[in-house]
């Protein structure tokens, strides 16, 4: 069964570079961001993973974990991390799961069900599907999915933008334009009335039609 946003996050036993966790647990009443990786030793993959470990502490802020998943073995993930830090400047600073089973990337439907049982003698692009970064939010449940092809490098700061967007919106009936970003206004929900609005927002709000109103980001 395809996973949708509000599909409850599959929960897993893996080995990681950390350790052996279960995902829930690791998880615990966090936020959590899930992104997997084709194969070792891949170019764009190592830029990511780099970039990931740079943009960490901000993820950290925002109450977030961090997971990264390769299908290959978590001993070649640590000879890994030492050419993406002498290449990017940064070393992985979270764990990485070692899928060689395949189970977690069959489980979040990144490979087929058929797609053999051992990461051994699979190429990248054998596993190019394994390409996707998941939001789960503290209720175990996806509140994002985002699949790349492999040549294209993810852009991670609008990860954190989105999850700005989720977890502002979850705490306050607003949704966000397009293009939000921090600071910017955002827009009343529907479903609140313009009676409630004036009491909600008591500074006041804009109209621009019925359906559209907007208001300075709540605090």
């Amino acid at each position: 069964m395809a996973l949708t946003i509000n599909s409850m996050a599959p929960d897993f036993e893996a080995n990681t570079t950390e350790g052996k966790i279960r995902f829930h647990d690791w998880l615990g009443d966090s936020w959590g961001v899930l992104f997997s990786h084709p194969k070792d030793f891949t170019p764009v993959c190592t830029t990511e993973l780099g970039r990931m470990a740079a943009l960490k502490p901000e993820f950290d802020k925002r109450g977030v974990k961090v997971i990264g998943l390769s299908v290959d073995p978590v001993e070649n993930h640590a000879r890994w991390s030492a050419d993406i830090a002498d290449t990017q400047g940064f070393a992985p600073n979270y764990p990485m799961i070692g899928d060689t089973d395949l189970k977690v990337s069959k489980l979040y439907g990144m490979l087929p069900a058929d797609a053999g049982e051992t990461s051994d003698g699979r190429t990248a692009m054998d596993n190019a599907t394994v390409r996707t970064v998941f939001v789960i939010g503290p209720d175990k449940k996806i509140k994002l999915a985002l699949i790349y092809p492999m040549s294209t490098g993810r852009n991670f700061d609008e990860i954190l933008r989105v999850i700005d967007s989720m977890q502002l919106t979850a705490k306050h009936k607003v949704a966000t334009p397009v293009d939000w970003k921090q600071g910017d206004d955002v827009i009343i929900l529907t479903s609140v009335t313009d009676e409630d609005a004036k009491k909600q927002y008591p500074g006041g709000f804009k109209t621009i039609r019925p359906y559209l109103r907007t208001v300075p980001q709540p605090k």
